[in-house]
C-alpha cells in the first residue's frame, strides 16, 4: 500500500544540537498515526517539519509524492495539510463562526474588490462557506456555540473549535497536535471518539503527537516512537508497548507508558 505521507531520513540541527536524526516513518491512507515519546524526544520538531515550520537538515517529507521540505507553511496547507496547535490559538474574541470561517480562507475565489463591493458572486460564495462551517460545527457538536464569542467557551469546546477549523480547510492530511493536553479523563474519552469518528466520516489519515498513551493506545492504528530525536519503535500499539527500547526510555523518566 502506498505511503500518504512519508517522512524519509529526515534530521534537524539547532545550534550544533541534533533534534531529529534520520527519522523515517511512512502514514497509511486513513490511518491514525501517532508520534510519541518522553519529553525533548523531538516530536513537536517533527510536527513542525512536516507542517512546513522548519526545514530539515537532510532528509524529505513527501505527501502523496510532493515533497514538503521546501515549502512554505501556506504552500503546505495549499496541498491539503491541516494542523491545529498544542496551545491553542483562536481568535478569542471573534465568534465561533468567524474562526471557522477562517479555516476556509485559502478555498477563497472572489476577488478582493468583488468581496468588499459585495458582488453577487462574493455573497454567493460567502453562502456556501458559511453552510459549510456550520456543517463541520455539527458534526463536531459545536452548532449551538456558533454565535458565541471562542473565547467563552469552555477548554474542551476551544479544542473542538480548533480541530473544526482545520476541518474547514478540507484537508487530505491533519495534523493534531496534543489534542487532549490539559483536559480531564471524561474529555480525553470524548476526544479520542472524536478523532476516530473524523477518520472514519473523511477517510483521510491523522498525524498524532500526544502525551496521553491511554488515548494513543486506544485509537491508533500505527505508532512511531522518538527519544532523543531518533526512532527506536515503530509498530502496532500492542507491539510498540512491548518494545524493551520503549519500556526503558519511558520507565527512565517517569513517564505514562508502564500505566497503560
Amino acid at each position: 500500500m502506498t505511503a500518504a505521507l512519508s517522512v524519509d531520513g529526515v534530521t534537524v540541527r539547532f545550534a550544533g544540537v541534533v533534534a531529529l536524526d534520520g527519522v523515517s516513518f511512512d502514514v497509511a491512507p486513513a490511518a491514525i498515526h501517532a508520534v510519541i515519546g518522553p519529553n525533548g524526544a523531538g516530536k513537536s520538531t517533527m510536527f513542525n517539519v512536516v507542517s512546513g515550520a522548519y526545514r530539515p537538515a537532510a532528509g524529505a517529507v513527501r505527501f502523496r509524492g510532493t515533497d514538503l521540505t521546501r515549502l512554505r507553511p501556506h504552500d503546505v496547507a495549499g496541498l491539503g495539510v491541516a494542523r491545529t496547535f498544542q496551545n491553542i490559538a483562536l481568535s478569542r474574541g471573534e465568534t465561533v463562526e468567524e474562526n471557522l470561517l477562517l479555516g476556509r480562507h485559502h478555498l477563497t475565489r472572489a476577488g478582493f474588490v468583488s468581496t468588499g463591493l459585495r458582488l453577487p458572486r462574493a455573497r454567493r460564495e460567502e453562502r456556501r462557506h458559511r453552510e459549510r462551517a456550520r456543517e463541520i460545527a455539527a458534526f463536531l457538536g459545536l452548532e449551538r456555540d456558533l454565535g458565541a464569542p471562542a473565547g467563552r467557551l469552555s477548554y474542551g469546546h476551544q479544542k473542538r473549535v480548533e480541530i473544526a477549523r482545520a476541518l474547514c480547510a478540507e484537508p487530505e492530511l491533519l495534523l493534531l497536535d496534543e489534542p487532549a493536553a490539559g483536559m480531564n479523563a471524561h474529555e480525553t474519552a470524548l476526544m479520542a471518539h472524536l478523532i476516530r469518528d473524523i477518520r472514519d466520516a473523511l477517510g483521510i489519515p491523522i498525524l498524532l503527537v500526544e502525551h496521553d498513551m491511554g488515548l494513543v493506545m486506544g485509537i491508533a492504528d500505527r505508532v512511531t516512537v522518538l527519544d532523543f530525536g531518533r526512532r527506536i519503535a515503530d509498530g502496532t500499539p500492542d507491539a510498540v508497548q512491548r518494545d524493551p527500547s520503549v519500556q526503558r526510555a519511558y520507565l527512565g523518566t517517569g513517564d505514562e507508558l508502564a500505566g497503560v
